[in-house]
């Protein structure tokens, strides 16, 4: 089923990865538990949800500030990939982003715009067999100021030759919608996990 879109026509979808293309959320919650356990750190699940769209290491430095713990962050970082890619055999796609994804594949160009590394937005793309799909990836690294700053989306814009306001952003997280927004764009909100079984209405500009 296609998420309702907001009116316009758009020459550019940039998507989220986790969250908005895969269904990896709960996937990534348990394998920061686990990470996360080797140093006696709690990271309780509404906060996961809290902070979707953050870049993982900024994830871990905040952990730290927070519970006054030295994690290391690269440490930490690795460990919480190598446990996610794990469990990858268990990865789907979310259908709705799905939908969308196969019905304007090659009618105009795709971005991915990710607070993930690129090793960790490859490894998903790859195992949903969509990693052809789309001509640009940003991840972390690939941009200084990280959501709800519009850097990351206007860094895609600028590679995929696409003026802002002719972008549609899909996201799954408050950040994301704000960094879209910021970035001059129209985005649809994703349904979380737990609101699947209902309809998310576009938010135009």
């Amino acid at each position: 089923m296609l998420l309702p879109l907001p009116p316009g026509d758009f020459r550019a979808y940039l998507f989220d990865c986790d969250g908005t293309i895969a269904d990896s959320m709960p996937l990534h919650y348990a394998a920061w538990c686990a990470a996360l356990d080797e140093w006696g750190c709690e990271f309780p699940e509404e906060l996961f949800y809290a902070w979707g769209g953050r870049p993982i290491a900024d994830i871990v430095a905040t952990l730290n500030e927070r519970h006054g713990l030295a994690m290391p962050v690269e440490t930490v970082v690795r460990r919480q990939e190598e446990l996610y890619e794990r469990s990858l055999p268990d990865l789907t796609a979310v259908p709705e982003v799905l939908a969308h994804i196969e019905a304007d594949h090659g009618r105009i160009p795709f971005a991915v715009v990710s607070g993930s590394t690129r090793a960790g937005v490859t490894a998903s793309l790859t195992t949903l067999g969509l990693l052809d799909r789309f001509e640009e990836l940003v991840c972390a690294g690939d941009y200084a100021r990280p959501k709800p700053d519009p850097e990351a989306f206007l860094l895609a814009a600028q590679r995929l030759g696409v003026a802002p306001a002719d972008c549609l952003v899909f996201e799954d997280t408050e950040l994301g919608i704000r960094a879209a927004t910021a970035a001059d764009m129209a985005a649809v909100r994703v349904p979380a996990p737990w609101e699947r079984a209902g309809r998310i209405a576009a938010r135009p500009m």
